[in-house]
């Protein structure tokens, strides 16, 4: 089956984050040093340069902080209109997710809105997508 929303590369330092949908999990970076998450994925803390950083699950619900509609078909495989969030993840302060949110109309997201993770599979990567919590 042909993907049908362009894929990241898989890297040592993001492979946790865009597989952790296998395991229903939403994976994040952290500091063992100073506790801060680190995202996007990267080797080296970004708040203390600690190269102790590994992944953590985390709760995979947030609040949607911004969002807009897109009504430009930019991927021939992707239907449009679909809705673009910034969603703050709880439990891991400063951390926004740039994302969909999927399951309903997208007259009916509202910055505000609760929000869960689920995956799309494709191939072996997980993308983390959200749906609204009703």
């Amino acid at each position: 089956m042909a993907a049908t929303r362009p894929l990241p590369r898989l890297d040592s330092d993001n492979t946790d984050f865009w597989t952790g949908g296998k395991d229903n999990e939403l994976r994040l970076m952290r500091c063992q040093d100073c506790s801060a998450f680190v995202h996007p994925p990267r080797p080296v803390c970004r708040h203390c340069l600690s190269d102790n950083v590994a992944p953590e699950v985390v709760a995979g619900t947030g609040i949607v902080d911004t969002f807009t509609v897109n009504h430009q078909k930019w991927h021939p495989a992707m239907e449009v209109p679909f809705v673009v969030a910034r969603v703050a993840v709880d439990g891991a302060p400063g951390v926004y997710l740039t994302t969909n949110i999927v399951g309903c109309a997208v007259d009916e997201v509202d910055i505000g809105d609760r929000v869960q993770v689920i995956f799309e599979q494709q191939d072996d990567i997980y993308l983390p997508l959200f749906e609204k919590i009703r």
